[in-house]
């Protein structure tokens, strides 16, 4: 069962720092030139914890544990002594121009196995991220950003009340243009009345599956029972009016001659492709159950691409559900990259061959100036298709969703021991 608890919060004290200075995107989106700009805010801000670098090639665990307890020593971070949720509000803008809000909150969640009626995910992992941040947690004993969870039912409407007037502890604009609030809530009978609506709940994971499997692996090394056994988490609910899932586009790169013929007669074997201006590329969704766009960087020609039949995806995988076979995602993974282009998972997963991108406009200028071989431009998968996948206990390929907003890293830690 779903057990949320609030948290015994360490944070930055706003006394001694600007909010915005020391907080960050997740550290799996940050490339070097990102991390030296947000160094350039304030040398404490939390990418020195959460994505650790050393100059004299000594341990950069080690070194984050340091630094989280220098900054408790020097009062940088300060340590709550009662439990608190955080309410979080996100103001965004989605792809066509609409402005919107997200609303969750911030607590701790019971690690549990997965299952039914306990705790879903919905994209494959890998081993490379887990170890790293399981180093880091061993290390720091603290989960410094959140993993991202869906929850049914409305526990907006029980914390609304409790912020209503109330000034927020932070107000920060990401890079995105995204606008983050936070509210910490310290009221028992809202924890409480939180912890009642969820019990017995099943909880998803949107986003932090390497950081969910790293807080089961981290849980059981320690054993027993204690604070150890919880991982910070921002619940939204499924029902949320600002909820969103973007899409993410795949990118090829050294493709052989003899792969761009072989694509070639698959895609005009399997798919009807329509010729289309390159803004047309993301099909609408009642354009085929599957579809998506295609580009190459030599011909510079836009198609939309419809699967003629199911048959193919049947064949190619026969144990998979309807829900899954029906994934773009998983079709053009099956029909396509395993299939003409010859990768396997083990190539999926390190990337070999294939990039990733979110954004339309930067994956069609890659394409235009030679950066990728070309491009398949999908649509966004619908929450409730993501949900049914998890429901039949399939994960989906990774990259399949891009849940937006990010969430922002250095609101609030949640100690382990």
């Amino acid at each position: 069962m779903a057990e949320v608890r609030p948290i015994y919060a360490v944070h930055y004290d706003p006394e001694r720092v600007e909010i915005a200075d020391v907080t960050a995107p997740p550290y799996d989106v940050i490339d070097d030139a990102g991390r030296a700009e947000l160094l350039g805010r304030s040398d404490h801000n939390v990418v020195e914890l959460d994505l650790p670098r050393t100059d004299d090639g000594s341990n950069i665990y080690a070194h984050a544990a340091e630094l989280f307890g220098q900054w408790r020593a020097d009062g940088t971070l300060v340590a709550d002594e009662e439990p608190t949720i955080w309410a979080y509000e996100q103001d965004y803008t989605d792809p066509d121009g609409n402005a919107r809000t997200r609303r969750g909150f911030l607590a701790r969640v019971g690690v549990t196995d997965y299952g039914p009626g306990l705790v879903r995910p919905h994209e494959r992992t890998q081993p490379g991220p887990k170890l790293d941040r399981l180093e880091l947690t061993r290390a720091t004993e603290h989960n410094l950003s959140p993993i991202f969870v869906l929850h049914p039912g409305d526990a907006w409407s029980l914390i609304a009340p409790a912020i209503d007037g109330a000034e927020p502890f932070c107000e920060v604009t990401d890079p995105d243009g995204t606008v983050h609030r936070a509210w910490p809530v310290a009221d028992t009978e809202l924890h409480e009345g939180l912890a009642e609506l969820l019990d017995g709940a099943e909880l998803l994971i949107a986003d932090g599956h390497h950081r969910y499997e790293t807080a089961r692996t981290y849980a059981e090394e320690v054993g027993d029972t204690g604070d150890h056994r919880y991982v910070l988490a921002c619940l939204v609910s499924l029902e949320d009016p600002g909820l969103s899932v973007f899409a993410t586009n795949r990118l090829l790169h050294y493709t052989s001659t003899a792969q761009r013929e072989s694509l070639c007669n698959t895609m005009q074997e399997l798919f009807d492709m329509e010729e289309v201006e390159p803004a047309d590329l993301v099909p609408p969704e009642d354009y085929g159950e599957v579809a998506f766009g295609y580009m190459d960087s030599h011909h510079k020609q836009a198609y939309r691409l419809r699967l003629k039949s199911g048959q193919p995806l049947a064949e190619a995988l026969p144990e998979a559900s309807e829900a899954y076979r029906t994934l773009d995602a998983a079709a053009l993974e099956s029909l396509i990259l395993k299939g003409p282009l010859a990768m396997t998972n083990d190539d999926i997963a390190a990337k070999r061959g294939l990039s990733y991108c979110s954004d339309f406009e930067e994956t069609l200028r890659r394409v235009e100036a030679g950066e990728a071989d070309a491009a398949f431009f999908l649509r966004p998968t619908p929450v409730e298709q993501v949900r049914a996948v998890a429901d039949e206990g399939e994960t989906m390929p990774p990259k399949s969703t891009f849940f937006f907003p990010k969430l922002l890293t250095g609101i609030v830690f949640n100690p382990l021991r």
